[in-house]
């Protein structure tokens, strides 16, 4: 599955890049390109965090009865991930926001000199650290594999809908003729699903893996 994930990633990249050679050539479009993809890692735990309480609930729900409180009793993993995110995360911009607000003009005291270190810590060490938690979170969907081995490709397949419907609306269809722009705006989350419906596949028939049983 990571081999052909990681094919999939590959192939949407060199994808984007043909589509800005062939189509939306101009000295910004690579800029935004890459903030863009940066953009997305970043939001993906923060929508994940809105959204996926919804899909867990649904996948719950679904579940039998019987299974039920024993799904519900395995969603510690996945809350202690997402507690200790959104916990850095506030670390990170408290420092942030106050070293912003510190007066200098009357001198620096030795509350501010402490300030200004841990304002440097969290520019040297937090934001690295805030950049790779985002990484794995949006890989690993907070841990909640410990909930349901079936529960990642499900929350993937909310997830990179969810996106796509925010980039339409923030930026609407991509260059080219309207079968290119249908194309380009469809073909990630497209393949995203047939790779994470191959997975759930993959689990039931090789390893027994289902959600009803």
């Amino acid at each position: 599955m990571d081999r052909v994930q990681l094919a999939r990633t590959v192939l949407g990249a060199a994808a984007t890049i043909a589509l800005i050679l062939a189509y939306n050539v101009d000295r910004d479009r690579w800029e935004d390109a890459a903030w863009g993809g940066v953009a997305n890692l970043i939001v993906a735990p923060l929508v994940l965090l809105i959204a996926g309480p919804l899909v867990i609930l649904a996948f719950i729900s679904y579940a039998p009865p019987h299974l039920r409180p024993h799904l519900r009793s395995r969603l510690r993993a996945p809350l202690k991930a997402v507690g200790w995110y959104v916990l850095s995360l506030g670390v990170i911009g408290g420092v942030c926001v106050l070293a912003t607000h510190i007066d200098t003009d009357d001198g620096r005291s030795l509350w501010e000199y402490a300030w200004a270190v841990a304002a440097l810590i969290v520019v040297v060490w937090g934001l690295p650290f805030f950049f790779l938690a985002s990484l794995y979170s949006a890989r690993s969907a907070f841990n909640s594999a410990q909930v349901h081995p079936m529960l990642p490709p499900v929350l993937t397949l909310a997830l990179v809908w969810v996106f796509t419907l925010i980039n339409l609306i923030d930026s609407g269809l991509p260059g080219g003729p309207p079968v290119v722009q249908f194309g380009s705006m469809l073909g990630g989350p497209l393949s995203v699903t047939a790779v994470s419906l191959w997975e759930l596949r993959r689990m039931r028939t090789r390893f027994g893996v289902t959600l009803r049983t």
